[in-house]
C-alpha cells in the first residue's frame, strides 16, 4: 500500500534508544486501531500488519458478503456486487478482506495519527526512564552540569537525561561550572505529570555510605559493614563501622594509612570531617566513642527516656561540644540518646534556664544550641569565642557573663 513514506516520517523514534521492535509493532497497531475507531467506529473486524523494518503497513477489512440491499452494517458486511468487484467469484455468506488504503482514512486523520503516535512514544520513554532511575535510586550517579539556576543545578547524563540538583541538596561549599561532572546519589524519582523528576542529592547520609562502598574494597566485599552514617553537610560526619572477621581493624580499614583511604570521600564531601567509629552493642561504651575526640570519664544513662550524663574532665568538654556543637549533636544521632555533658569534679553550677528571669529565652536557646546549659559552662568559655559560635553579639554575651558571676560571688 502507499505507506506516505510511513517509517520514514517517524524516523526519529524508529532508532530511538528506548525502543525496540516489538514495542515499536505495538505502539504503531494500537495507534492505528484508535484511528480506525474514529473512522469505522470499530476496529475488531480489522487486521494490521506492520514491517517497521521496511517501512510496510496494510491495514485489511473482514466483511461478510450479503444480498444486494440487505446492507445493516457497512463496517461488517459487504453487498454481493459490491464483493464481486474485488473477486468475481464471491458468493453470499463468504469473507471478503479488503485492503484499506492510508489515504482512504483522510489527511486530518493522517496528521491526528502521527500527533498520537508522537504522545505514545514519548509516554513510553517516560515509563522506560521512571523506572531505569527508580532502580537507582540510593546509587552514586554521575552526570555533567548543563545549566545553573538560582535555586537548582540541572546535570544530563550520557543518554540525555535530566538530573536535577536542588540548592538544598547540595554541599555547602559547592561550586559548578558548565561542563564539570557531578557525583551524588539519587534520592527520589517522581512522575510529574507525564514526565520523570530525578532527584540527586550530595547531602544525604546515603552518599557518604555509597561512597565508602565506592573507595572502601573491605566495605565493598561485605568485610565491614556500615552501621549507620549521620552527617552535617561539608562541617562533619561520623560514620559507625563493624566487622565480624576479628582479624579485620574496621577503623583502621576505613582510614587507611595516614588517612590515605578516606582522603578521597572527604576531598568529594568538601573537606568534611569525617570520624569512622567501631560499632558496639554496648550503648554506655557507644556514647563514649561517638563523643570522640573527647575522653569521656563516665557515662550514665537512663534507657527509658534515651538520654545519656556524661561526665569529663573541664578540658575535655569543648573537645566533645565541637565547634558549633557539631560533634554532640551527632554523635547524639549516632547513638540515639540525648547527651549532656557535665564537668567532672565541679560541684557548685546551675543551669541557665534558673536566670530566666534576667536572661532572655532566646539568649539561652543560643547557648543550648552549642552544648552549654549550665552557668559555669558559659563561664569557661572565651567571650569573643562565644560570639563566633553564636548568633549572639560581644555585649550581649558580656552582660550574660555579668550576670552568671554575681551568682556565684553571691
Amino acid at each position: 500500500m502507499e505507506n506516505l513514506a510511513l517509517i520514514e516520517s517517524f524516523s526519529e523514534f524508529k532508532d530511538d534508544k528506548f525502543i525496540d521492535r516489538v514495542t515499536l509493532m505495538a505502539i504503531l497497531e494500537e495507534v492505528f486501531r484508535s484511528a480506525l475507531k474514529k473512522k469505522f467506529g470499530s476496529d475488531d473486524n480489522f487486521d494490521i500488519i506492520i514491517n517497521p523494518d521496511k517501512g510496510d503497513l496494510e491495514i485489511w477489512r473482514n466483511r461478510v458478503v450479503v444480498e444486494d440491499g440487505e446492507v445493516e452494517e457497512p463496517n461488517e458486511e459487504i453487498s454481493l456486487s459490491e464483493a464481486r468487484k474485488i473477486e468475481p467469484d464471491f458468493e453470499v455468506g463468504e469473507d471478503v478482506s479488503e485492503e484499506v488504503k492510508l489515504v482512504d482514512l483522510g489527511r486530518r486523520a493522517i496528521l491526528a495519527l502521527r500527533q498520537n503516535l508522537i504522545s505514545k512514544i514519548h509516554e513510553h520513554d517516560n515509563t522506560t526512564i521512571y523506572k531505569q532511575f527508580k532502580d537507582l535510586e540510593g546509587e552514586i550517579y554521575t552526570a555533567e552540569v548543563h545549566h545553573i539556576r538560582h535555586r537548582a543545578v540541572i546535570l544530563l547524563d550520557d543518554e540525555g537525561n535530566e538530573i536535577i540538583l536542588p540548592k538544598e541538596k547540595q554541599i555547602p561549599s559547592d561550586f559548578f561550572r558548565k561542563g564539570d561532572n557531578v557525583r551524588g546519589i539519587i534520592e527520589s524519582v517522581e512522575l510529574k505529570g507525564n514526565k520523570p523528576a530525578i532527584i540527586m542529592s550530595r547531602t544525604s547520609p546515603k552518599f557518604l555510605e555509597q561512597l565508602f562502598f565506592q573507595e572502601i574494597p573491605e566495605v565493598f566485599d561485605g568485610l565491614i559493614t556500615i552501621k549507620k552514617a549521620v552527617r552535617i553537610p561539608g562541617e562533619k560526619a561520623k560514620v559507625a563501622v563493624d566487622s565480624y572477621d576479628d582479624r579485620i581493624d574496621p577503623v583502621g580499614a576505613c582510614v587507611g594509612m595516614k588517612g590515605s583511604r578516606i582522603h578521597g570521600i572527604v576531598r568529594e564531601l568538601g573537606n568534611e570531617n569525617i570520624d569512622v567509629i567501631n560499632w558496639t552493642n554496648n550503648p554506655q561504651l557507644m556514647v563514649t566513642r561517638a563523643l570522640s575526640p573527647a575522653r569521656v570519664s563516665s557515662v550514665k544513662l537512663n534507657d527509658e527516656k534515651k538520654t545519656a550524663q556524661v561526665y569529663l574532665k573541664p578540658e575535655e568538654v569543648s573537645k566533645a561540644i565541637g565547634r558549633g556543637g557539631h560533634n554532640i549533636r551527632l554523635a547524639g544521632q549516632l547513638t540515639g540518646y540525648e547527651i549532656d555533658v557535665f564537668r567532672e569534679g565541679v560541684e557548685e553550677d546551675v543551669e541557665l534556664t534558673e536566670f530566666s528571669d534576667e536572661i532572655e529565652s532566646w539568649v539561652i536557646d543560643e547557648f543550648k544550641k552549642i552544648g552549654l546549659d549550665t552557668a559555669r559552662s558559659v563561664l569557661e568559655q572565651d567571650v569573643k569565642d562565644l560570639a563566633k559560635r553564636t548568633d549572639l553579639e560581644e555585649e550581649t554575651i558580656q552582660e550574660v557573663v555579668r550576670i552568671l558571676k554575681e551568682e556565684f560571688e553571691d
